[in-house]
């Protein structure tokens, strides 16, 4: 019998919590890479990100989360009503994809850019807003394609042998 030991001599726990020599010099890296960008990020205006960081968890938290809980329950609660609540991920997963890329591409959707963004990138701000209304409708167009090829599978499933 082992007791928890494994052939190595050493704790079956242990190794298991502590992880390999190279997760831990992957976990030592990325601590290294966070505390630089953090030193660099904080060397300039710390009063200011700090707020920020404040600001965006308050956002999120008071605004944010109702927000987007009760679009969640207007949706499932409408696909109930038709006796289709299965369909909810069909829809959740596009909507969070598409508003995720909003968040994070919001000022140039928007067009809240300054003439500065197109100094430094060399880049035009325009054309986002298209693009991310086009990649929305191909999340929701995916997402539907998905449902009619499972429901028309399903559909085939349920026939008898006869019917094929």
């Amino acid at each position: 019998m082992n007791h928890g030991r494994v052939s190595r001599g050493r704790p079956a726990g242990l190794r298991s919590a502590i992880g390999s020599p190279f997760q831990i010099l992957l976990l030592a890296c990325s601590f290294a890479l966070a505390a630089y960008a953090g030193v660099r990020l904080l060397a300039g205006d710390w009063l200011g990100v700090a707020l920020w960081f404040a600001g965006a968890a308050l956002l999120h938290d008071l605004v944010l989360v109702p927000l987007y809980s009760a679009l969640d329950r207007a949706v499932t609660g409408g696909l109930g009503a038709v006796h289709r609540r299965a369909w909810a991920m069909y829809v959740r997963v596009p909507a969070a994809f598409s508003a995720l890329l909003l968040l994070v591409w919001f000022p140039l959707v928007g067009g809240r850019v300054d003439a500065s963004y197109r100094g430094t990138t060399g880049l035009s701000a325009d054309g986002y807003l298209a693009r991310w209304l086009l990649i929305t409708a191909v999340l929701f167009g995916g997402s539907a394609l998905l449902l009619a090829l499972r429901s028309l599978r399903s559909a085939t499933k349920g026939r008898s042998p006869d019917v094929h």
